[in-house]
């Protein structure tokens, strides 16, 4: 198992979940909920520049982001947009960035919510961060059980250009 902090991504359309690991890859905490910058924005990797902050201030040697595919296994819209946001991160910096598998996080971390007595109207501003939450910790537990880093490495050229 290797140690060190991880951050783990969750990719929406309008916000983006922030988890991030404690140093000896056991547990997965919520960190932020970063604004979506809509692409042909002024400043439109605002959000990509924010979470390389965060992982420079929790000192993460990689980043985890959710791969969002349909039950079937199937690439939907969502999963080519997250594709191309890990590939804008990859870009963007010398950390490692690694897609895997997110099926159902999101309606996990609202159930979750829901079960911990959060009304619905009140969970639109953690639930990005519950979910990375569950992506960061899916991918800790999969890699303590197999040995081996969790899904796949983004290379620096996946996903189009940045803007």
């Amino acid at each position: 198992m290797r140690q060190g902090v991880r951050l783990g991504i969750d990719v929406g359309r309008a916000r983006i979940g922030v988890a991030r690991s404690d140093a000896g890859a056991i547990l997965a905490v919520p960190v932020e909920t970063v604004a979506r910058v809509a692409e042909g924005a002024a400043d439109a990797d605002a959000d990509v520049r924010r979470i390389l902050e965060l992982a420079d201030e929790y000192g993460a040697f990689e980043l985890v982001v959710g791969n969002p595919l349909a039950l079937s296994g199937r690439a939907t819209a969502s999963t080519d947009d997250a594709i191309a946001f890990a590939g804008r991160l990859a870009r963007g910096s010398d950390l490692p960035v690694r897609l895997v598998d997110e099926r159902l996080s999101t309606v996990s971390a609202q159930r979750d919510l829901r079960a911990a007595g959060r009304p619905a109207k009140r969970q639109r501003s953690v639930v990005d961060q519950a979910a990375a939450v569950i992506i960061l910790q899916h991918a800790i537990d999969a890699e303590r059980a197999s040995g081996n880093a969790p899904g796949r490495l983004v290379p620096a050229d996946e996903g189009p250009p940045p803007t």
